[in-house]
């Protein structure tokens, strides 16, 4: 039984790795005068976009036309499709009187009386100026479809829980350790007797990441939470959370610290203030940075592949390819266990910082 499952399991694993060099190679595939350079496909793939894109080049594609939403002086909505796929800037897309252009992935608003984008020397774009862009992007859908299954997930193990009486069963049975672990090693120690007031949201957090970040290991699907701006925000609201919550022992500890002679002082208090706005910033960092690493070593072990080939030949592409696959089915594996870690971390570390600020001193 467990050699049969494991056979599955390695098996899914390699699927998985499959469909990701073939998506990954698709963008590449064209290139062999020259030796290939896997920083633009690779940038490409983790950042955000504006159509979500799986396989496939230019109109032969298979992309999903996400919604594009503009404000200028009116609101503007199409779809991803309009621009045909193109991010040079060459196509021109006209709305409502406007003309937007998409270069690199970001939309520009052409000038008035502007027919085609222009670009100085540094190829950046100076006819044209940035709406604000509130679109449904890649990462937003894939947010949105976490938190669909994470609503689906709780509420039809909590409606089965309650059929049964409170007896874990099926997927609850699964999701009930998860629930106990949080909350009773990473929260109750570190928080103390309030922690029920603060466990809505460190369960949220981390099962939030954690949707995301294993979301984000299948092919062709976001880097949510390899995206600062999405680690920018979860940092945010713990620093909110954390400094709301503190207590009098806490700013006084900031404000007066203790022990502290008065002549070091003004040295101590900026020191402490500055400390406030560097915790969640490691936070941020760290989230970013693990899970965009663990995206960048498995794309680059894929592009080892077409760089073999640009260079070598087809014969050494396919005596690479091989050992490639294998790293990549170990990086994913990896990241698995990262997944479930880099969740662990942020949400120990917001608890560890609740608990900093809202302990009794006496």
């Amino acid at each position: 039984m467990f050699t049969f499952s494991l056979q599955k399991f390695l098996f899914t694993f390699a699927f998985f790795a499959l469909m990701t060099t073939t998506s990954y190679a698709s963008k590449s595939i064209e290139e062999k005068t020259e030796t290939y350079n896997p920083v633009p496909s690779i940038m490409h793939h983790i950042s955000d976009s504006h159509e979500w894109h799986f396989w496939g080049e230019g109109e032969n594609s298979f992309t999903i036309a996400l919604p594009i939403i503009l404000y200028t002086n009116t609101l503007h909505v199409f779809m991803s499709s309009e621009f045909h796929h193109n991010e040079d800037g060459h196509h021109v897309v006209e709305n409502k009187g406007n003309k937007f252009v998409n270069v690199h992935g970001k939309i520009y608003l052409l000038n008035n009386g502007e027919l085609t984008t222009q670009f100085d020397e540094n190829h950046h774009v100076k006819n044209a100026t940035t709406p604000l862009d509130i679109s449904i992007t890649k990462n937003v859908a894939s947010m949105l479809i976490g938190l669909i299954l994470l609503l689906l997930i709780f509420v039809v193990s909590g409606v089965k829980a309650k059929k049964n009486n409170g007896a874990p069963y099926g997927l609850l049975s699964f999701l009930e350790p998860l629930v106990l672990f949080v909350r009773d090693d990473i929260v109750k120690p570190n928080i103390g007797k309030n922690y029920n007031k603060f466990l809505p949201y460190l369960l949220t957090l981390f099962f939030f990441i954690l949707i995301n970040n294993l979301l984000g290991l299948l092919p062709g699907s976001a880097n949510v939470t390899g995206n600062i701006a999405i680690t920018l925000v979860l940092s945010f609201i713990t620093l909110i959370v954390t400094n709301i919550s503190g207590n009098k022992s806490y700013w006084g500890h900031i404000f007066n610290p203790p022990g502290v002679p008065l002549a070091l002082m003004p040295i101590m208090i900026p020191i402490e203030i500055v400390g406030i706005f560097t915790k969640p910033f490691a936070l941020m960092i760290r989230l970013f940075a693990n899970i965009s690493a663990g995206h960048i070593i498995i794309l680059s072990l894929i592009s080892l592949i077409f760089m073999a080939q640009s260079g070598l030949g087809d014969l050494a592409a396919w005596s690479l390819s091989p050992v490639a696959v294998i790293f990549v089915l170990f990086m994913d594996l990896i990241e698995v266990l990262v997944a479930f870690l880099q969740a662990y971390i942020f949400t120990l570390l917001t608890s560890l910082f609740i608990g900093l600020a809202t302990v009794e001193h006496h």
